[in-house]
């Protein structure tokens, strides 16, 4: 059989490039990344065929992910993701609506600011280096206040105890405690510990 292609989707906020640690831990050949557009382009190379594919995505890419279902993944695998991001009736854990109708509002006015903030509360100390498409980043705080895929197949989640925006409880309200595996990190997995993220991906892709 033959060895696994890995797709990576990056969160709101971040392009493709987000993902090249984590994907200098396996093999070129072995890896693609896509780019939701959020600076430029979406990029969404065509995946090879005949390969099993096992997807990752990290923070809103998982959402993403559920939401569209892009391709026929063999498992799926979350690094700080969640299946839900808004809090309603039966999903309180999540975080309020109006927190994100405010980054809309100033979305369209300051994005660079929006952005520096975010990524500032992720634990990014990058600044942006193209400008934001405005229309594709508010399209995906919108998906953020509605989209609700809890229920959402997901195989391995990589979380962060340090977290800031999806805190251990929020993890726990979507995911099943025997599907995640923890870490004392922030949201940033893929950044902060690649070596760690790609050894627990390799291991329940059975590499």
């Amino acid at each position: 059989m033959k060895n696994p292609l890995f797709l990576f989707i990056h969160g709101w906020g971040f392009d493709s490039e987000f993902w090249t640690p984590l994907r200098g831990q396996f093999p070129p050949e072995d890896s693609l990344a896509w780019d939701l557009g959020f600076f430029g382009a979406h990029e969404r190379p065509t995946l090879p065929s005949g390969r099993p594919v096992i997807a990752v995505g990290h923070s809103f890419g998982l959402l993403w992910l559920l939401h569209h279902h892009p391709v026929d993944w063999q498992s799926l695998v979350s690094i700080n993701g969640f299946t839900c991001f808004a809090a309603r009736d039966d999903f309180p854990a999540g975080h309020e609506p109006r927190l994100l109708a405010r980054m809309r509002r100033r979305m369209r006015g300051k994005p660079e600011a929006v952005l520096a903030d975010f990524q500032a509360l992720c634990g990014d100390a990058r600044s942006c280096k193209t400008t934001p498409n405005v229309m594709v980043l508010d399209e995906g705080l919108a998906a953020l206040e509605t989209w609700d895929e809890r229920g959402g197949d997901v195989a391995l989640a990589l979380c962060g105890f340090s977290d800031p925006l999806i805190p251990p409880s929020m993890s726990r309200a979507m995911i099943p405690e025997e599907r995640i595996a923890w870490h004392p990190g922030g949201h940033l997995l893929p950044l902060e510990v690649p070596t760690w993220c790609a050894a627990q991906i390799k291991h329940a892709a059975r590499l």
